[in-house]
């Protein structure tokens, strides 16, 4: 039986970890023996297929020293005590220096290593010296997995060559039958609060349109770090009756499946999950055409969706005019957007998956 370990941070509820988790359901349910490795252990996490093994890489209490060097060699060799217990085929790391952890624990060992890029790298990898370890470690990996080819570009030659784009694959939860009645005056948003996803342009925008379409009321669904400052910010523009910031919700589908608009206003994005999601249930959506092209790669403008330059508020207040003012093209553009629940579907994304990683194993 063929053997596959994904290797992350947590399983924390956040975009990445729940491509992961899906993937190692798949894998799972195609006969696969499947181990998820984490670091750590959170309290809101993901659920995963009984069957699945999870194992923690973290140093115990006990294992833990005073010495911060002392602690990453223990991590290493603790990690690396686990890819030899286990014995995978393939490895999947994603994010950061999960990627560089995996590669560099592997050494030499027969399991194939690949590490998945799912941001914009230059933010993955923001030092020279982080940037000169990934082109190390990389070089070793078997496989390298981007979301976009902006994000390709980011690397020498030598991995690009051995680099492969994969975008993820839509939740099943969002692959339904599209709404047809009147929509809601909503314009909502899905994300954590934080400085990256850029909520205040929203925010701002809306409070310019807001006095010119009363009924329309705008939700920032997530939770982050960013959530008293855009309180404050709510509070002092007088709107704190038109937005409200719900925090995370467990059923995003049913919730949002009646909104009128889907935003992403982010500085940078790999392959956006929200977005994706928002497109599939046909809301209309408008994006930040922001580095490392994801937006870009999913959206045709005006024709499934429509682009903004990052950080432009006054752009982003026009373009939802333009959706409030024009229902029939927001109809279009939802109704178009729908396409990726066939493109992105679960079985044409995983398959392509198993068929990368059959091919590595193949080739020895």
């Amino acid at each position: 039986m063929k053997q596959i370990a994904f290797y992350i941070g947590s399983l924390s509820k956040g975009g990445s970890e729940r491509t992961f988790v899906n993937l190692a359901e798949y894998f799972f349910d195609q006969g696969y023996k499947v181990t998820i490795v984490t670091q750590y252990k959170k309290e809101n996490e993901y659920t995963y297929r009984e069957g699945i093994e999870r194992i923690l890489s973290d140093l115990t209490e006990e294992e833990t020293t005073k010495s911060r060097i002392l602690n990453f060699i223990g991590r290493y060799q603790k990690l690396r005590k686990i890819w030899k217990r286990v014995k995978p085929d393939v490895i999947l790391s994603c994010i950061g220096k999960n990627n560089l952890m995996s590669v560099a624990s592997a050494l030499g060992l027969k399991s194939r290593t690949v590490v998945s890029v799912v941001g914009e790298p230059s933010e993955e990898y923001p030092t020279k010296g982080m940037r000169l370890l990934a082109n190390i470690l990389f070089f070793f990996a078997k496989g390298v997995v981007v979301k976009t080819t902006d994000a390709m570009l980011f690397f020498p030659g030598f991995i690009r060559r051995k680099s492969i784009v994969m975008k993820n694959s839509l939740n099943p939860s969002f692959i339904r039958e599209t709404y047809h009645g009147k929509r809601d005056a909503t314009i909502i948003s899905v994300g954590r609060l934080d400085s990256n996803k850029n909520q205040t342009i929203l925010i701002h925008a809306f409070a310019k349109l807001s006095h010119d379409y009363p009924e329309y009321r705008l939700i920032l669904y997530g939770e982050g770090e960013d959530r008293k400052k855009l309180e404050e910010m709510v509070k002092t523009l007088g709107m704190a009756n038109k937005i409200t910031l719900p925090g995370t919700i467990e059923n995003v589908a049913e919730t949002i499946y009646k909104a009128g608009i889907f935003v992403l206003t982010s500085n940078t994005e790999g392959m956006p999950n929200a977005l994706i999601e928002a497109m599939a249930l046909g809301i209309p959506s408008i994006s930040t055409n922001c580095p490392c092209g994801g937006p870009r790669d999913l959206i045709q403008n005006y024709e499934n969706g429509i682009l903004i330059p990052v950080n432009d508020a006054k752009q982003l207040e026009k373009e939802l005019r333009v959706l409030i003012e024009n229902p029939e093209l927001a109809e279009k553009i939802g109704r178009n957007a729908t396409k990726v629940q066939r493109d992105l579907s679960p079985n044409v994304i995983n398959k392509s998956w198993e068929t990368y990683f059959k091919g590595l194993m193949n080739r020895g």
